[in-house]
């Protein structure tokens, strides 16, 4: 789950626009190849950047929420989107090749530790990495908390975000036989994967579609129509994931490994009108991870663009850089 940073809302607080210093395509196996590429300060603090969705994508925008100079930032595109390819594939794609995907990067990178910055469904990888690869976390910055639960699943997939946006989810469950209502990701996989190109976009943009319209507090009716490639990996890979519940071995797994992350400190970013990711689950893990720092944005919804959000995003990572055993990761 993610929307994008857009440029309009968050432009006063993020850092002029910057172009990579390095861009490649790494071979991760099982036919896949994913898109990486570094900005900022060669030798500066490292700091991998995790997309949304699971499907999303990175974009110029997330290179922008860290000082250049101090910096050294990794982002890449997670198998099947973006410009990793194949294009919205899911063979071999799941939440354990997306970590050790990220684990390939660092090892190429040659990077010791480095800080792990996620939103949405990124929030969620960067939980699982750290809970899975302790000793490389440096530090945690989330933002719009995802734990990938079957309640979370329920709340935005089963009527309850619905309750708040009655209008938008007619068009989204109307596209549905009432029959099958009472599984909606069950439904919409059926279409998205029925190997009809123009059955799979209509259904790919409306499932995209209802998302971007809750991402934003200022949103007030339907987003516009995604573009067809992007909303078809992102419909297809998302669907994907929450149909097999992320790939987590049980429900509630991240806070139940929660003590892995012990010795590990974090920031959670999240708005208080958040529709897509309740601020019940960021609560929740602030309370069960005595390393972390929850800062309730008032006024703000899911989006990474949101001014608030973005504002606290950038602050954190000021901050944060000027701790010793943060600045510590730079090359020396």
């Amino acid at each position: 789950m993610d929307k994008s940073a857009d440029r309009r809302n968050s432009a006063p607080y993020l850092h002029p626009p910057i172009d990579p210093f390095d861009q490649r395509v790494m071979e991760v196996g099982d036919g896949h190849r994913i898109y990486v590429e570094q900005c900022g300060n060669r030798d500066g603090i490292p700091v991998v950047v995790l997309h949304g969705g699971p499907g999303g994508g990175c974009s110029p925008a997330m290179r922008r929420y860290f000082d250049p100079s101090v910096y050294r930032i990794v982002l890449f595109d997670q198998r099947g989107c973006g410009r990793s390819r194949p294009h919205a594939s899911v063979e071999a794609n799941t939440t354990w090749h997306l970590v050790r995907d990220i684990e390939a990067i660092r090892e190429a990178l040659d990077i010791e530790q480095w800080c792990v910055f996620g939103g949405s469904w990124g929030a969620t990888l960067a939980l699982v990495y750290a809970e899975t690869h302790p000793d490389r976390a440096a530090y945690l910055i989330l933002r719009g908390v995802f734990l990938a639960t079957q309640a979370e699943l329920d709340w935005f997939y089963g009527g309850g975000a619905g309750q708040f946006w009655p209008d938008m989810w007619a068009r989204f469950s109307g596209l549905i036989p009432e029959e099958e209502h009472g599984d909606m990701i069950a439904a919409y996989h059926k279409r998205l994967f029925s190997d009809d190109l123009m059955l799979e976009t209509r259904f790919a943009r409306a499932w995209a579609s209802w998302e971007n319209t809750l991402a934003s507090i200022e949103n007030e009716g339907p987003s516009g129509e995604s573009p067809a490639d992007y909303a078809r990996a992102f419909a297809r890979i998302e669907n994907h994931y929450f149909t097999n519940r992320a790939f987590l071995e049980e429900d509630g797994q991240i806070l139940k490994q929660v003590d892995r992350l012990k010795g590990i400190r974090g920031t959670i970013v999240q708005g208080r009108y958040d529709m897509i990711c309740p601020p019940v689950s960021a609560y929740r893990l602030h309370k069960a991870w005595p390393g972390s720092d929850l800062r309730m944005v008032g006024k703000a919804g899911h989006a990474l663009s949101e001014a608030g959000i973005s504002a606290e995003l950038i602050r954190t990572m000021q901050r944060i850089a000027r701790e010793p055993a943060i600045k510590a990761l730079a090359k020396s």
